[in-house]
């Protein structure tokens, strides 16, 4: 996102980071103007570990705020924005957000974008060596399932936990977005998944995310495309 006037707002990120795209996607659905910062966090440059005794990313500075932890940071912003909302009214429909962030954020994160993105991705990037097969089949294996689980989901929601859009979604885009940008999603596997991705990724808030680019990486040619 571009600022305009001098940034207090900053936001160290890494692309294709899916904890750092989910706070980027709520930032911008709430319109809130920070400037992107690169940060090669496995490197442990000792400011970034200043910023972030944890080592990773996202780190967001609000003014002389630093924050972390990206589900921390997203709460944030729904506290101190809160239109447009991406956590529900009702007690019972925020848990079922906060279970759904989870969901991607741990299982999912765990069973399939460590072991595609992070044997693909990160292991040339970090100087790891060569992607391991093994975890690459259990992660290709994994994806199926989960993709049907969001296919049943929205067979009985508009969106994933609810008929709101909420920040189950954007936990959800922000790691299909990063196994999109390799080519890892077969979105012939469910249409109502790849509807419901092409609703998101036709958001103005997920613009920013279309424009990554990785050196090393090139964006396959549908990454971008709004009709895939």
């Amino acid at each position: 996102m571009q600022n305009t006037r001098p940034a207090t707002h900053r936001l160290y990120h890494f692309p294709l980071s899916p904890f750092s795209r989910k706070v980027r996607l709520s930032l911008a659905e709430k319109r809130i103007e920070v400037e992107l910062v690169e940060e090669r966090y496995w490197e442990q440059d000792p400011e970034f570990m200043r910023r972030n005794p944890a080592g990773k990313v996202p780190v967001l500075k609000l003014g002389n705020r630093m924050m972390s932890e990206s589900t921390a940071i997203c709460e944030y912003l729904e506290e101190v924005q809160p239109d447009p909302p991406l956590l529900p009214q009702s007690v019972d429909a925020r848990f079922e957000v906060r279970r759904l962030v989870g969901w991607f954020d741990d299982k999912f994160n765990r069973e399939v974008t460590s072991k595609l993105l992070g044997e693909r991705v990160f292991k040339k990037v970090m100087g790891g060596g060569y992607p391991d097969s093994t975890n690459v089949k259990a992660g290709a294996r994994a994806i199926k399932y989960h993709l049907d689980y969001m296919a049943w989901l929205l067979d009985q929601r508009r969106w994933l936990a609810g008929n709101e859009l909420s920040l189950a979604d954007f936990a959800a885009a922000s790691h299909l977005s990063c196994l999109d940008y390799i080519s890892d999603v077969d979105w012939n596997r469910s249409e109502t998944v790849k509807d419901w991705y092409a609703k998101i990724k036709s958001r103005p808030a997920f613009r920013s995310l279309l424009a990554d680019q990785l050196p090393g990486f090139p964006q396959p040619a549908h990454y971008a495309d709004l009709d895939f």
